[in-house]
């Protein structure tokens, strides 16, 4: 069992309060409040004050969980709903769209991925040129990261998939063209460098028949759930934004079957795309560049959560 504050910063965040606030009226030590954010034990005397200026039992404030009946995901979604700083789902947000868009060709650098995060605005380097899908695209991930999220535990389907889609590709130059077809399957044949991806007219059928046989699997492992991903890729559904759908799909599988997800790094990319050519011939050369991410993701998880591994 653990103590965890959640109610305290959902009751703060009702009445309008900042912690800065909470602090300064009861002259709390920044160690305090970090314990407080960390979910670590306070004194009596400590929980009394918030209790008097809050006006409310303790009860209302903090709360003891099994920390066995708390997943990954259970993290995640209470640290979203509470928009805690600084915190995993905060990291996690930054590092999952800089990476994920960078790898599909975007300018913005880490920390201008960060600065949109924090501040919704853009900083720009001298006079350097920034493409507005850049900057939409990468809004538009933290939105569909929060959606992936609240569905993550729902079995995988098309709806879920192409919602996915319509959500990272909304308000781009790419949405306004007709035949891109935005959330929904494409009109038009496309490649992966010099490979064909799967015809139009056969998509649906494709798709239908990769989710029939995912979804029969009682028990999925880690390498079910990457083979799945070269599966979609290989099929290619949309117009675009394939990679980035296939990789919040990656995450949400991992978390929906307890397995800890992981983030490609743009640094990894060529790794990444060699095993995914390559998968039909040798498997293990991606499992093992998602194995190695996964063990990157696991370090964060441990900074931030120890208990959870």
């Amino acid at each position: 069992m653990r103590l965890h504050y959640a109610k305290l910063f959902k009751l703060l965040k009702e009445r309008n309060i900042s912690k800065t606030i909470l602090q300064k009226k009861l002259r709390l030590s920044s160690t305090t409040i970090a314990k407080l954010s960390k979910n670590e034990p306070i004194s009596m005397k400590v929980l009394e004050d918030i209790c008097v200026f809050l006006s409310c039992q303790p009860g209302d404030i903090l709360e003891l969980i099994d920390e066995e009946e708390r997943s990954l995901l259970n993290q995640l979604r209470e640290e979203m709903k509470m928009r805690l700083k600084g915190g995993l789902y905060h990291q996690t947000q930054i590092l999952f769209s800089y990476n994920t868009n960078r790898i599909e060709g975007s300018q913005l650098s880490k920390e201008q991925t960060r600065f949109i995060y924090e501040t919704n605005s853009i900083a720009l380097e001298g006079s350097s040129v920034t493409s507005i899908d850049d900057i939409l695209e990468t809004v538009n991930h933290f939105r569909c990261f929060d959606r992936m999220l609240e569905v993550a535990d729902q079995e995988l389907n098309e709806d879920i998939i192409k919602e996915f889609h319509r959500i990272l590709k909304t308000n781009t130059s790419d949405s306004r063209k007709d035949w891109f077809n935005v959330g929904e399957y494409k009109k038009m044949p496309n490649m992966i460098g010099d490979t064909k991806t799967t015809e139009p007219s056969k998509v649906k059928g494709e798709m239908v028949k990769l989710l029939t046989n995912y979804n029969s699997l009682q028990t999925k492992i880690f390498e079910d759930i990457v083979e799945f991903h070269t599966q979609f890729e290989k099929i290619h559904p949309f117009q675009d934004g394939n990679g980035r759908v296939g990789r919040l799909i990656l995450f949400k599988e991992c978390l929906r079957n307890g397995i800890i997800p992981f983030i490609i790094d743009d640094e990894k990319k060529l790794f990444y795309y060699r095993g995914l050519k390559e998968f039909d011939r040798d498997k293990q050369y991606l499992i093992d560049t998602c194995l190695a991410a996964q063990d990157k993701y696991s370090e964060m998880i441990e900074y931030f959560i120890p208990s959870q591994l």
